[in-house]
């Protein structure tokens, strides 16, 4: 066999790695600090969406157009932020799964 044929041999050996629940000790506090993580993260977003929104009124009411647009960039920024944290757990399982069908 040739040494290029046993290379791509090599590279299409399945080695039978796949993730399973149970393996390591600890795994229930890790999800749960992740949890953790993922609330406070969700919190601190609220609070500043609710800062970005005050800004943003602030500037409008006032005339202060930096202060307006640094507020809708805030409130953009936040908002962006808790599309992230929210979908976090369906954006990992749908990349996860599209990747176990990788062949």
């Amino acid at each position: 066999m040739s040494p290029l044929a046993e290379h791509i041999l090599f590279l299409a050996y399945d080695p039978g790695v796949s993730p399973k629940e149970g393996g390591l000790p600890g795994l229930s506090v890790l999800k749960t600090v992740v949890s953790s993580i993922n609330l406070f993260g969700i919190i601190a977003v609220v609070g500043a969406l609710a800062v970005s929104l005050g800004v943003w009124a602030w500037g409008h009411h006032t005339g202060g157009h930096q202060a307006e647009a640094n507020g809708k960039k805030g409130a953009v920024v936040a908002a962006g932020a808790a599309l992230g944290l929210g979908a976090a757990n369906g954006i990992v399982a749908f990349f996860s799964a599209l990747g176990s069908q990788v062949q």
